[in-house]
């Protein structure tokens, strides 16, 4: 990979002092006494000029200087006298008349820096034309990776292990072109990774440019559209250009949603050039020949927004989906970035993998990071479970503020809540496990907050568990209704989450008796990001709308006094639980289960064990 030369203000000022050095040594060189007329004229009477030399109005010569000796010194003035020459016969002085011409010494004096400082300037800009010259605009800022600069393979690549089957294809062909082509076979054009953020498509793609031993050029959707119009599509030919003359290779489009996004009425602006930018990857991409050796691939998160022009065969016609890991890809994740981590022996993968459910690979590189530094801070040798759990804390909630001043009101008041959280789940089917429950402040607003891990990978969620989830997320305000008599602020979060579980069994998994199994929902969301996307017209009535708001209303009024019903019936662990917070701050769910267990309660079947209660 060629290496550009980093810009430096120095080079800026050396060229000027140059410049100014030049410009000093040039003038010493001519520098000449300059004398007065009337000077002139006595040292012309007191016989000390020597020769002259003439020009219409300029006097320059050589005269003896005033101490006597044989120095001469050389002088100029401005002709005043026109009759000069007779003055000067009177005194028998040799002079002769001359043309001036001063092309050397303007030369050496203007010329010179100009062109030293042309030559500095054209240096910088060759070095800085190939990132962001105006020559170079219409290249490509593709980065190059050759095969001895990429050091990944699929070794480093854990978790995926379907994503790696499907692009072993791709490091075949690249090895073995003969062995597709001599059956009549092609590869696809195009593979797009489609996948949460996070999960590992850039270093998927690395892995395989890796594997195949072929030079990878990788760049970002967004580089490509700029303020100009036509630049981007120039970019476009200038990367399929470099790619065949590279052939075999891979090309990389990171954010391709920045560049493919669906087409629409008459753009304006930049959005018009990103049109003309993306029109001319469907042109290119219908150009190449596969068996050329050139693989186009592209990473997006939002693969709904895409043009479906660049979806159709042909094209990007092969995808990849690249998911959040299951609890075994979770842990062979962690083994990969524990490579040069110093683990306590008490550490077990497997729990970790268990307490991370929907981490993608960047969040664990974070926490076993997160992790490293607590161990650092602590001063010591290596990294034990307890700063694996304390790390898994911080990432989902937040830094803990030991420092906060709480009042000891606030205090029972948030202790009661989470103990209410914990108490429900524990009594109703269904809900998660509790694992732990603080009353120590965490992140930007949560006063104290109740960690819940499931026993296992769940892809389908039964109504009961729904109902159980939204009636423990409920519990928090239940308790404060009945210790205090009064409710806070501090369910905000709580009611919010309660009522997606509850807006989404009514309009999207059709578990309202009274509206039916009906679809409803009428907002385009992000496949793989949680946030809303285009809003759509809705496709339902006023009234259909009234039942759906009474549909939710009626689920959550219905958990909330469940809710408040187990929590009046235990009233007694409750008081002894939210005591034992206050004292401790910090409390497993374990004990909580013991204190259960003491006042004759039994904790409710857990994960899937309550479907065959």
């Amino acid at each position: 990979m060629n290496k550009q030369t980093k810009f430096s203000i120095w080079y800026i000022i050396l060229a000027f002092w140059a410049i100014m050095l030049i410009q000093n040594v040039i003038t010493q060189a001519y520098k000449v006494q300059h004398l007065p007329y009337s000077d002139f004229l006595a040292a012309l009477d007191s016989g000390r000029i020597v020769e002259l030399a003439i020009t219409q109005n300029r006097i320059q010569g050589k005269m003896k200087t005033p101490e006597g000796g044989d120095k001469l010194q050389e002088f100029t003035t401005v002709r005043v006298d026109p009759e000069l020459s007779d003055k000067l016969e009177k005194h028998n002085i040799k002079f002769t008349g001359v043309i001036e011409s001063t092309f050397f010494r303007d030369l050496l004096s203007w010329i010179v820096p100009i062109l030293l400082f042309m030559g500095v300037w054209y240096y910088f800009f060759r070095r800085m034309g190939a990132q962001q010259g105006f020559l170079s605009l219409g290249k490509n800022k593709a980065k190059v990776y050759m095969m001895e600069d990429l050091n990944v393979s699929f070794n480093d690549v854990a978790g995926l292990d379907e994503a790696k089957e499907e692009l072993m294809e791709v490091v075949e062909f690249l090895k073995y072109p003969d062995k597709f082509t001599r059956i009549g076979g092609r590869l696809p054009r195009g593979v797009l990774l489609v996948g949460p953020p996070g999960t590992g498509k850039t270093m998927l793609s690395k892995a395989t440019a890796g594997e195949s031993g072929v030079p990878f050029f990788s760049l970002s959707g967004s580089e490509f559209v700029e303020m100009f119009v036509g630049l981007g599509a120039a970019r476009v030919r200038d990367l399929f250009q470099q790619a065949k003359a590279k052939a075999p290779c891979i090309i990389f489009i990171d954010e391709l949603d920045a560049l493919g996004r669906a087409r629409g009425g008459v753009g304006i602006g930049g959005h018009d050039e990103r049109e003309q930018t993306l029109n001319q990857l469907l042109v290119e991409m219908d150009g190449f020949d596969p068996t050329q050796g050139v693989i186009l691939m592209a990473a997006t998160n939002r693969p709904e927004i895409l043009d479906p022009a660049l979806l159709r065969p042909g094209r990007f016609d092969r995808h990849i989906l690249v998911d959040k890991p299951d609890k075994k890809g979770r842990e062979e994740i962690l083994r990969v970035h524990i490579r040069d981590v110093k683990l306590a022996p008490d550490v077990n993968l497997a729990n970790i993998a268990a307490m991370t459910p929907g981490f993608a690979g960047a969040d664990l590189a974070n926490l076993v990071n997160e992790a490293a530094l607590l161990a650092v801070r602590r001063n010591k040798e290596t990294v034990s479970n307890e700063e694996f759990q304390e790390a898994v804390e911080r990432v989902i909630a937040g830094l803990e503020k030991k420092n906060r001043l709480i009042n000891e009101q606030e205090r029972r008041i948030v202790a009661y809540h989470e103990v209410g959280h914990a108490l429900v789940g524990l009594s109703l089917p269904g809900a998660d496990p509790v694992q732990k429950i603080t009353i120590i402040p965490r992140g930007i607003s949560a006063l104290g907050y109740t960690l819940n891990v499931p026993t296992e990978e769940r892809y389908l969620m039964t109504r009961q568990e729904l109902l159980s989830r939204i009636a423990m997320a409920l519990g928090g305000r239940a308790a404060e209704d009945i210790v205090m008599g009064d409710v806070s602020t501090g369910a905000h979060n709580d009611l919010a989450k309660a009522t997606d579980i509850a807006r989404g069994m009514v309009k999207e998994y059709g578990m309202d008796e009274g509206l039916g199994r009906v679809y409803l929902e009428s907002e385009r969301r992000a496949q793989f990001l949680n946030v809303p996307g285009l809003a759509q017209e809705r496709q339902y009535s006023e009234q259909t709308a009234r039942e759906i708001d009474e549909a939710v209303r009626k689920i959550m009024e219905d958990q909330y006094t469940l809710a408040k019903a187990v929590l009046r019936e235990r009233r007694a662990v409750l008081d002894e639980g939210a005591q034992m917070l206050l004292e401790k701050e910090k409390i497993e769910g374990r004990e909580l289960e013991e204190i259960m267990k003491g006042h004759g309660y039994t904790p409710a079947p857990r994960g899937l064990d309550h479907l065959t209660a």
